[in-house]
């Protein structure tokens, strides 16, 4: 009895230490594949000098699809790009679909590959072009709904909402979809084991996840554990929700709030004291290490709203370089580069007009320098620290200093469609980082700003880090 009890004894011990192991060899695994294409496994620290890219494959190019985009992913790493956002890659619904191709947020099956951009070794290949080009990649995922036409609603009908007459319902927003329902654990699981399935199989490294706010903060939690299990992945948040990042759900939200302020800016609706306002709100309602998204488009603003030229004019740039000089980190959507200044169609073929001459392009790569070099504009978890400046007209210009360990920078900018000048409270001898020229300050300098224009103010002796 004895023999046979340790024998037992000795079985289960070797039973869950082979489990143990097979869960550290896919982890393991993942790193040395990462390894041996030339970047690291993503950690948290990375993001303090991360510029995020939002391709849409389809509208990337004439060709739109995944080799398309592979062929430029040198162009677009010197715009100092660590991330790639990757917007929704999956088969498209068929049923109630909307005009055109439909839409991408409208998704057929969580495992599959939407043909008209290729298929799963054309991704494979994007993803491991981007490692050896030192940038990460993060998918879209659009967990509270699925296509009518997705397996689901016909093998799992209970997945799904219900009304009172016990019928699945599409939400409120997008008639060509349908609601998932998350109380049912079944499919929480099954959910968090096809975002898995991109993770070991595709080696992506994280999600940009869509409209968290309609779905259980508890259900993202559940996700963060389990997704990230002996690995660190990156979690974007379509969110303003303070809480989702509080239960360490998510790395980062969504700045939308700054986003409008911007706009209203440049329409001349408000003036700096809305930036103030928003910055004073920040300790108040988020906690020291949790961060945003900062932009001036994106896809939906885009296709939607407008092109960042039909909502600020004149101040593009100005705004553009707001998103890198304050905390949080800043994203180029595809297109804004080339100074593309037209809306891209949501469900039908299009794409972005390449321009050799593109002012942006170049704006944009000096801001990446600035990201990726200067650790005053760490803009994470270890963020930089900010100080609001004040100068002889706080309502049209905006200064602050950023400063992290020994190296400090400043931000000063005219946000307004007159000629300014203005004294602010700087001493000594400092570099414009956009054109390396010296300007010396003190108690009695006045500057002169024109509409719209800024300075970024950087150490002549700035210690910079190594890029990656």
């Amino acid at each position: 009895m004895i023999k046979k009890i340790i024998g037992l004894t000795l079985m289960t011990i070797l039973f869950l230490t082979s489990c143990k192991n097979k869960k550290e060899t896919k982890s393991d695994e993942v790193k040395s594949e990462m390894k041996e294409q030339g970047i690291v496994p993503f950690t948290a620290d990375m993001a303090e000098t991360s510029v995020i890219y939002e391709v849409n494959v389809r509208q990337f190019s004439p060709e739109g699809t995944f080799t398309a985009v592979t062929k430029e992913i040198s162009n677009i790493k010197k715009l100092g790009v660590k991330i790639l956002w990757i917007m929704p890659i999956y088969p498209i619904g068929e049923e109630k679909r909307k005009e055109g191709l439909g839409s991408y947020y409208s998704i057929k099956d969580y495992r599959g590959i939407n043909p008209e951009f290729g298929n799963a070794e054309d991704f494979k290949k994007l993803v491991d072009e981007a490692h050896k080009n030192g940038m990460y990649v993060i998918l879209d995922w659009v967990a509270n709904r699925t296509a009518w036409d997705h397996s689901w609603v016909k093998q799992h009908p209970d997945w799904y909402e219900q009304n009172k007459e016990g019928k699945i319902h599409s939400s409120k927003n997008w008639a060509d979809t349908v609601m998932l329902n998350f109380d049912n654990e079944e499919m929480r699981k099954q959910m968090i084991a096809d975002m898995k399935y991109w993770l070991d199989d595709f080696k992506v490294d994280g999600f940009r996840c869509d409209m968290v706010n309609e779905t259980q903060i508890d259900f993202w939690k559940e996700v963060k554990l389990q997704l990230a299990n002996g690995r660190e992945i990156f979690m974007l948040g379509e969110t303003e929700k303070p809480e989702l990042l509080a239960n360490n759900a998510f790395d980062a939200a969504y700045g939308w709030k700054l986003y409008h302020i911007m706009t209203d800016i440049a329409k001349g609706y408000k003036n700096v004291s809305a930036i103030d306002d928003y910055m004073d709100s920040i300790p108040k309602k988020w906690q020291a290490d949790d961060y945003k998204l900062l932009f001036t488009s994106n896809h939906d603003e885009n296709s939607w709203k407008g092109t960042e030229y039909e909502r600020m004019g004149d101040a593009v740039e100005i705004f553009a370089v707001l998103t890198y000089t304050l905390p949080g980190i800043p994203l180029i959507y595809n297109g804004q580069e080339e100074d593309f200044n037209r809306r891209l169609k949501f469900y039908g073929k299009d794409s972005i007009d390449r321009n050799p001459n593109a002012k942006m392009r170049g704006v944009y790569e000096k801001l990446g320098e600035l990201k990726i070099t200067n650790e005053a504009f760490n803009g994470a978890k270890k963020a930089a620290s900010y100080e609001r400046l004040k100068t002889s007209d706080d309502k049209s210009i905006l200064a602050f200093r950023r400063k992290k360990n020994t190296t400090e920078a400043y931000f000063i900018a005219n946000f307004t469609k007159e000629n300014k000048e203005v004294t602010v409270p700087i001493n000594g001898v400092y570099k414009n980082f956009m054109n390396n020229e010296d300007i010396t300050f003190d108690a009695m300098t006045t500057l002169k700003l024109k509409p719209w224009e800024y300075l970024i103010l950087v150490q002549k002796k700035n210690k910079f880090l190594k890029a990656g």
